[in-house]
């Protein structure tokens, strides 16, 4: 009898039906309010921070099951550290991106070499039991607050290094790419001051694809579209990125069903489009944190 043949297992899909549930269920874990008023970037069990694609998934998984610990190691990885992992956790998966040389064989092909993606699993120290204290570092000051409608001072630093042409008008958040500019409501009528800077993120998000910057095209958008619904995907990851350094959630002004729609329909049409867009979403934020940087730079007081 002929062996029965096994399918090869897809991370892309299985990591793309997964956030596809969560999505349906229309209360996205990323935007709840982060622990102490700060968000944990996922770290590797060295300390070296996850970016992309495995930073979001893994701000999904903490987000969802309340851990306090941001680092995050595999079962062997665990092991060397001389702790073990708690019996029936489950473990997260995330991926990463290799290259190879072609075979001989594959000669319709211009190059040799080509990219692979491979996933692993992980779990994070809240999981394991036997680790050294500095996997479950102390929670950050709950007792921080901000002021309503007062501008928090470093994320207002952050923002206005950025040096993007910004007009506080309306009530409309949006990037008009035709003057480049970025149109804000004033921070009053926002219910905190963390979501005025969470807004004005994803607005700068999408100044970010300006041909004379990122360069990020896909294709006409218009409300409902999939190239509306990818810039969209970008720039809410974008706000997650960001936010996790400056310590506020993504937020928008116009999540609603339809606007959930709109990425599930990417995410169900293209089982790759969340690496793709998440790594878009790094590259913004790195190009913001640079302009920032490079702004807040130029009006130090220089030296005597």
């Amino acid at each position: 009898m002929a062996k029965r043949k096994t399918s090869k297992f897809d991370a892309a899909q299985v990591i793309t039906n997964d956030l596809i549930k969560i999505i349906e269920r229309g209360v996205l874990p990323w935007r709840k309010p982060w622990r102490g008023g700060s968000a944990m970037t996922p770290l590797r069990h060295s300390g070296e921070a996850y970016q992309g694609v495995n930073n979001f998934l893994l701000t999904i998984k903490t987000m969802m099951a309340g851990y306090a610990s941001p680092f995050w190691m595999t079962f062997n990885q665990a092991k060397e550290l001389g702790a073990c992992v708690r019996k029936g956790e489950t473990s997260s998966l995330v991926v990463y991106y290799g290259t190879a040389e072609r075979s001989d064989d594959d000669l319709d092909n211009d190059t040799n070499v080509y990219r692979f993606m491979k996933s692993y699993r992980v779990f994070n120290a809240d999981q394991i039991d036997g680790l050294d204290a500095k996997y479950h570092p102390s929670e950050p000051d709950e007792g921080v607050s901000y002021t309503p409608c007062e501008p928090i001072p470093h994320m207002q630093d952050f923002f206005d290094a950025i040096g993007g042409n910004v007009c506080f008008t309306g009530r409309d958040a949006y990037y008009m790419p035709a003057v480049d500019r970025i149109y804000m409501p004033e921070i009053s009528l926002f219910n905190t001051p963390q979501n005025f800077y969470s807004v004005w993120c994803h607005e700068y998000a999408h100044w970010t694809k300006a041909r004379h910057r990122l360069n990020r095209d896909f294709g006409h958008a218009r409300f409902g579209n999939t190239a509306y619904a990818r810039e969209e995907i970008v720039a809410e990851i974008t706000s997650v990125l960001v936010g996790q350094m400056l310590g506020f959630t993504a937020h928008t002004l116009e999540l609603n069903a339809s606007y959930l729609d709109n990425w599930l329909n990417v995410l169900r049409a293209d089982k790759t489009a969340i690496f793709k867009h998440a790594a878009d979403a790094q590259k913004a934020c790195d190009y913001l944190v640079a302009a920032s940087q490079a702004g807040q730079a130029t009006t130090l007081p220089q030296a005597a």
